[in-house]
């Protein structure tokens, strides 16, 4: 019992940390100027690269290639990113088609259209106990995925912008970031794979150390960008409910399929996480990718900057639940 006691202190710990980086970000913003000093997107940049170095340094070529036979998981983790979130909110088109409310209505398709975000997902996987190998494979391909499917399925309601960016940027990140440092981890895995595993808390505890970090940078930029001052309340309530009724719809259908299909627990962690993200960097870029007015960015990014915040703190919160649940079951 002292255990869970001890596992859900830490769990109160972290969340609290998570509203002061929220409160930080809007009283003491990081400015483009305190680069000088430190650059934070950079140290993200690395520790998001350390972080798949480390997962790459956990694995083996043999779980991955087995892995990939689980087709089914992958199936509905990529079906539920691009076909279920889009239908869900599509259902309310007939609704807004015409209506003053129209543009907000496609700010939320757009946030359904985009893909996964990789870090957080392989994270709260890691967290919540789930099958990492899977969720790392998911979340990766998620974004190759959506550099296709994403500008496809906007193209459906906008035209596309004349000054079109180059996909090859997004393609180069996701290498660096994430497909490298697996890569390169899997080649050390024999000389460090006991070293990962004896420092495992350490790597844990580092793991959000770089969650906290991307939600001070998030919020310091919408704080210092005025993302929340051009929107009238009422458009933000409206958009902020539509998209927590969004993402639970979408985290209980996949969680009732994956029961239906009688996918084992790690399973189930890692369709229902995976699935139900969406990921704020990929909002940046197609924000740009797919010509956007000027005066409607915003409106565009605010649902993603909304649903990213709160996927972050309920799901950070909901791993640690799960992560709690399966250490008291050891006891």
């Amino acid at each position: 019992m002292k255990l869970g006691k001890i596992t859900l202190d830490k769990q109160n710990i972290f969340l609290l940390l998570l509203i002061l980086m929220v409160a930080a970000g809007k009283l003491i913003p990081f400015r483009d100027e305190y680069n000088q000093y430190f650059n934070l997107s950079g140290f993200i940049d690395w520790g998001i690269a350390a972080i798949f170095l480390l997962y790459g340094l956990k694995l083996n070529i043999k779980e991955i290639v087995k892995d990939i036979s689980n087709w089914k998981l992958h199936l509905l983790v990529q079906s539920g990113t691009f076909l279920l979130f889009p239908m869900l909110v599509f259902l309310f088109y007939g609704f807004a088609k015409d209506t003053v409310y129209y543009t907000t209505w496609l700010s939320i398709f757009f946030l359904a259209c985009l893909p996964s975000t990789v870090s957080s997902s392989v994270v709260m996987v890691s967290i919540a106990k789930g099958n990492v190998t899977s969720a790392i494979f998911n979340a990766s391909i998620s974004g190759i995925i959506g550099i296709v499917m994403t500008p496809l399925l906007m193209s459906f309601f906008i035209q596309p912008g004349q000054e079109n960016m180059d996909n090859s940027e997004i393609i180069q990140q996701l290498l660096l970031k994430v497909l490298l440092p697996i890569i390169l981890g899997l080649l050390l895995n024999p000389v460090l794979k006991n070293m990962v595993t004896k420092y495992s808390k350490i790597i844990a505890e580092f793991d959000k150390l770089i969650i906290l970090l991307i939600v001070y940078e998030s919020f310091s930029e919408a704080f210092t960008q005025n993302v929340f001052a051009s929107v009238s309340p009422v458009i933000f309530i409206i958009i902020a409910l539509s998209i927590i009724a969004l993402f639970f719809s979408v985290y209980e259908i996949l969680k009732l399929i994956s029961k239906k299909l009688h996918f084992k627990r790690e399973d189930v962690i890692t369709a229902t996480f995976c699935g139900s993200k969406k990921s704020l960097v990929h909002g940046s870029l197609f924000v740009m990718v797919l010509g956007i007015a000027e005066d409607e960015k915003v409106l565009f990014l605010l649902p993603v900057m909304i649903y990213h915040s709160f996927q972050l703190f309920y799901v950070s919160w909901l791993a640690n639940k799960i992560e709690k649940k399966s250490e008291m079951t050891k006891i």
